[in-house]
């Protein structure tokens, strides 16, 4: 922990600046950061997994605690009120001792429905920050989530300080140890349920702490883009397998995905080509150039394979012409990564909010800046034969160009997707998931 020991005060001096100038726009005194609280479930005594505040995590690695809250304005030493109640039903949080408690004025709240007394008296000059407004119009914040603020801090979440980048590579570092236990029990015939437990297992990490819900796709089921559903019967033959699956460090996420196939096939050299194009649009990530421009790129390259592999009977510029490439390759390039899997800020033109929306004709792309250093991104291009688009395909005037005998030859594989974390410096490409050996 020494490394993030000494980058923190950095990474602590950048949010104060950017809290000044966020409050400064908005002519107030402070911000009132919600870590959040418990959900009840509906007609129940249990409660929902609790999630954190991504906001509030941003300044401490707090994920598992409900009911605290941060003081901050910028300029004075940050308050944090640490939730520790009295409770025999649920394990108690260990007061605040790791590296980072040093640099807060910490107070334990042994009671939530306590914690006015230690909020400031005159709220009209605080925001409050966090999801549960009732709770914040309860305690007598009239300001609440306030655009000029939440768009600034939004927006400057894409450059990470040091101290973030070294969560980032640490939670990648935890994903490739899952994700080299999934491909083993792959390869071992296991069923999606046993994958997951086996990538769960290597991570040290349960379902409600990993960042996002894993992908663990066998066969047919890698064509379900987001298939959360982990079917527990193994197959009868096991073809192709797609995981998607991230761990996160401090707060921070790593988002990787891998295919396989089982047997040396048309298909495992589709995969090769696959992994190819993921590694040509990483070098293509450079400070300057518009995200968008990584998409079309990939777009160039589907249609590339789609011609090679004879699935298409047209040439790529035409396949992108005619608007086949939207069919195998359905969603965005990638995304800004960091607090949260798809991190805030990706569609923002500048830090005041002006919108910077997807294309029409890609209306999934989750990113549209400027490619810039210390910015994080996937990168994740995919080639998929999903049966609701070759519908939609084979009823259109475009299907004449199609060669669906070859299209149903890999339609058992469900598809592939390769996905490589990168952080951007000024004069190169970090591709954390490579430097770890995840080919």
């Amino acid at each position: 922990m020494q490394e993030l020991a000494n980058l923190y005060p950095q990474h602590l001096a950048e949010l104060q600046s950017r809290t000044l100038e966020a409050i400064q726009r908005e002519g107030i005194e402070g911000l009132i950061i919600h870590s959040g609280q418990a959900k009840r479930r509906f007609l129940d005594d249990m409660d929902y997994p609790f999630a954190v505040n991504p906001q509030f995590k941003a300044w401490v690695p707090v994920v598992d605690n409900p009911n605290c809250w941060l003081i901050v304005n910028g300029a004075d030493k940050p308050k944090l009120v640490f939730y520790r109640p009295r409770d025999f039903w649920h394990k108690v949080p260990p007061p605040p001792g790791d590296f980072w408690a040093e640099h807060f004025d910490i107070i334990l709240l042994a009671k939530a429905d306590q914690v006015e007394k230690h909020l400031p008296y005159d709220k009209r000059k605080y925001a409050y920050i966090g999801e549960y407004i009732e709770v914040a119009r309860a305690l007598g914040f009239e300001l609440v989530n306030p655009d000029r603020v939440l768009h600034y801090l939004h927006y400057h979440r894409a450059y990470k300080t040091d101290y973030e980048l070294a969560c980032l590579r640490r939670a990648n570092r935890i994903a490739v140890e899952g994700h080299r236990a999934a491909r083993a029990a792959f390869f071992e015939d296991k069923a999606e349920f046993d994958i997951n437990q086996a990538y769960l297992s290597a991570v040290r990490q349960g379902i409600n702490e990993v960042p996002y819900g894993n992908i663990v796709a066998l066969n047919e089921n890698a064509a379900i883009l987001h298939n959360m559903t982990v079917d527990a019967h193994k197959p009868d033959e096991h073809r192709s397998f797609l995981i998607d699956a991230g761990a996160q460090f401090h707060g921070y996420a790593a988002d990787i995905t891998r295919t396989y196939a089982r047997q040396q096939n048309a298909f495992a050299d589709l995969i090769l080509a696959m992994d190819q194009v993921t590694l040509d649009l990483v070098d293509m990530l450079k400070p300057g150039i518009p995200y968008p421009d990584l998409h079309i790129a990939a777009h160039h390259k589907v249609a590339q394979l789609l011609k090679s592999f004879g699935l298409v009977n047209l040439n790529a510029e035409d396949i992108l012409e005619q608007g086949i490439s939207r069919t195998f390759f359905p969603h965005g390039i990638g995304h800004h990564l960091g607090l949260q899997v798809h991190d805030m800020g990706g569609l923002m033109l500048d830090d005041r909010g002006t919108p910077a929306p997807a294309p029409p004709e890609h209306p999934f792309l989750r990113a549209t800046r400027q490619v810039e250093a210390r910015q994080v991104f996937t990168v994740e291009p995919g080639l998929y034969f999903i049966d609701s688009l070759l519908a939609d395909l084979k009823g259109s005037e475009q299907s004449r160009y199609i060669n669906w005998d070859k299209v149903d030859e890999f339609r058992p594989f469900g598809g592939i997707r390769i996905e490589d974390n990168v952080i951007v410096h000024r004069d190169r490409n970090e591709n954390m998931t490579r430097d770890l050996g995840l080919n």
